[in-house]
């Protein structure tokens, strides 16, 4: 593998100094870019696109040729692990994805297993490996899945929900059977990480992205143990470097000081939270990924650059922060607005790196 010739991002989840904060975006590579429409119609479909590695290389370079990003994000979706364990991805034109066969019988809960990545999820594993040889150690690639809690969201209700009933009522009717399921997730999510990081993810996020519908003790008992879990079992060094581990509860500022005591090296914070507030609550054990409101891009560069700033200013001198939205970019974003955001915060962020 080439040596890496931009490792900020890399420094800055270990809270080491760095020169700029770094920045990334959520679903960076996504409909917002006109060459990402175009790729994913000569796919035929977003399935195709993510099941075909050359495809999702393509589309995973395609915002470092536009913007000066510190890393790359590999391009996948969270649901392929439920779909390698059987239950039957599609996805229905304008309504999300859906599961054929969704977890509500006993008997299929206690028959789910965790899927070998080198056998169910081989297409993912070598996107890994021809996205790390593309970049040609330009930037650092992140690998990612799905939490336990928030695969066996869908897992259960078959599709994405604003209430999860079926899942609240197992939570509470059934915690043996939601525990079963978050088990087994849990194995495989550790197994699919671990092959990312081998062939060639070179920091790995856990995208907690229902998490902050629990209750409190919920959230304690069902979803923040079994991503504790994870953090303790993943592949720690690949190539001579820590490989960083970062984890992302959306609507879980609430927890953040629990949320930091995980065994991650960084954790990513939704737009809902000051990110100075965070910075003093978790105290110098983590870094910090985030997490400007996505929806200030749809706006004007003016008021773009002016918000990366205020983050930037909130979180104050110093390392440990990873430049990021506080949930993905949206569809509608103007993309010269990435372009401000982006060298708003490489050029402003300077400043509050001046060593003495």
């Amino acid at each position: 593998m080439s040596a890496l010739k931009n490792d900020t991002f890399l420094r800055a989840l270990l809270r080491q100094p760095t020169e700029y904060t770094p920045t990334w975006l959520m679903r960076q590579a996504g409909r917002y870019l006109p060459e990402y429409c175009a790729t994913r119609a000569r796919a035929g479909s977003f399935l195709n696109l993510c099941k075909s590695p050359p495809m999702a290389t393509e589309v995973t370079l395609q915002p470092l040729a536009r913007y000066n990003l510190d890393a790359a994000i590999l391009f996948s979706d969270i649901l392929t692990v439920p779909d390698a364990m059987g239950l039957g991805l599609y996805f229905a034109e304008g309504e999300g994805p859906k599961f054929e066969r969704p977890l509500r019988e006993e008997w299929a809960i206690r028959n789910l297993q965790a899927p070998n990545p080198h056998d169910h999820l081989r297409y993912v594993i070598d996107a890994v490996s021809e996205i790390r040889k593309a970049l040609d150690g330009s930037v650092p690639l992140i690998g990612f899945s799905g939490s336990p809690f928030t695969l066996s969201c869908y897992m259960i209700e078959g599709q994405g929900s604003d209430s999860y009933t079926q899942v609240k009522k197992m939570m509470y009717g059934r915690p043996d059977l939601m525990h079963h399921i978050l088990e087994v997730t849990t194995r495989a999510v550790i197994d699919y990480l671990n092959a990312q990081i081998e062939a060639g993810a070179q920091a790995v996020m856990v995208f907690d992205s229902w998490g902050g519908m629990l209750s409190q003790a919920a959230y304690l008992e069902f979803s923040l143990p079994y991503m504790a879990r994870i953090m303790a079992e993943l592949t720690r060094e690949r190539e001579g470097r820590v490989v960083p581990r970062i984890v992302f509860t959306k609507g879980g500022g609430l927890w953040l000081e629990k949320i930091a005591a995980c065994g991650a090296d960084a954790v990513g914070l939704d737009w809902t939270i000051d990110i100075g507030d965070a910075r003093r609550r978790v105290d110098g054990k983590v870094a910090l990924q985030g997490n400007m409101d996505p929806s200030i891009l749809l706006t004007t560069p003016e008021a773009v650059a002016k918000e990366a700033e205020a983050v930037l200013t909130s979180y104050g001198h110093g390392s440990g922060h990873v430049f990021n939205l506080g949930h993905g970019i949206s569809q509608f974003t103007p993309p010269d607005n990435v372009s401000v955001l982006v060298e708003t915060v490489r050029e402003k962020s300077r400043a509050f790196h001046v060593t003495a």
